[in-house]
């Protein structure tokens, strides 16, 4: 384990650091940024970890001690539900933060986070980012619309789901993912066991099979293995259209 105490073994240490100056990702929040951060201690201090397809990097209930954000790979975040059941919070992929929940008054990590694919995170301390916070307020406002925006999300979200049927919230998972990480040779680009599909709709994974086996009698999806196709997209946006699918991106 590293001195960041979030469970990743000294051999995630990429080999060398990549300084966020010579970072391509401009979906970053540091890199867009980075015109008043290039001199602080926050990007001096940052450490670049490799982390391998199912390795959990954040131990849920583990001390918050700093934030990380995915250079590259894909991760899946997830919190412990009623009687040990995983829920999945969200999967994140290049650009986007994980761990941020932790801050504030909270000192333990809220979720958990096990990278999906051969992933390379980004690690800034608590201690940097807060004292950068103080220090740049261009930097602590952009934050702060940061997590406006997690926030609404996350409420409309919790509101839709709440209203959804089985049928719904699956085809709302399916949907999402699309969304966020597309097609490849005709299947999502994040391919997904059923239970994750259930987890993340907060079903069963029986009720995804189900579900899943009707769609494809409908002709709306196609299945091989773990690799799911949408045939018709429009459709099933405009199945679950009443819920606003389109808010959690």
């Amino acid at each position: 384990m590293t001195s960041t105490n979030v469970y990743i073994s000294s051999k995630s240490k990429a080999n060398t650091d990549l300084s966020c100056g010579a970072c391509l990702n401009n979906n970053c929040l540091i890199k867009r940024n980075l015109s008043i951060l290039s001199d602080s201690e926050f990007v001096k201090n940052k450490n670049t970890l490799k982390c391998k397809k199912g390795q959990q990097f954040i131990m849920e209930g583990a001390p918050v001690n700093g934030l990380f954000f995915i250079l590259k790979g894909t991760v899946k975040v997830f919190r412990t539900g009623i009687n040990g059941r995983e829920q999945i919070v969200r999967f994140a992929k290049e650009g986007e933060i994980i761990g941020h929940r932790g801050f504030g008054t909270e000192e333990y990590y809220s979720i958990g986070a096990i990278a999906l694919q051969d992933s390379v995170l980004c690690y800034f301390s608590k201690d940097h980012l807060q004292s950068t916070l103080l220090e740049t307020p261009k930097f602590a406002y952009d934050m702060m619309l940061f997590y406006a925006n997690e926030l609404n999300r996350s409420e409309n979200k919790v509101k839709s789901i709440s209203q959804m049927t089985v049928r719904e919230r699956v085809i709302d998972s399916l949907l999402y993912i699309h969304r966020k990480f597309g097609d490849l040779s005709g299947f999502l680009d994040l391919p997904l066991s059923r239970r994750e599909y259930a987890d993340y709709a907060g079903t069963t994974e029986e009720q995804v099979i189900r579900v899943f086996s009707a769609l494809k009698k409908e002709n709306l999806i196609i299945a091989k293995g773990k690799k799911i196709g949408i045939n018709d997209v429009r459709f099933l946006k405009q199945e679950i259209d009443d819920h606003n699918y389109f808010l959690d991106s």
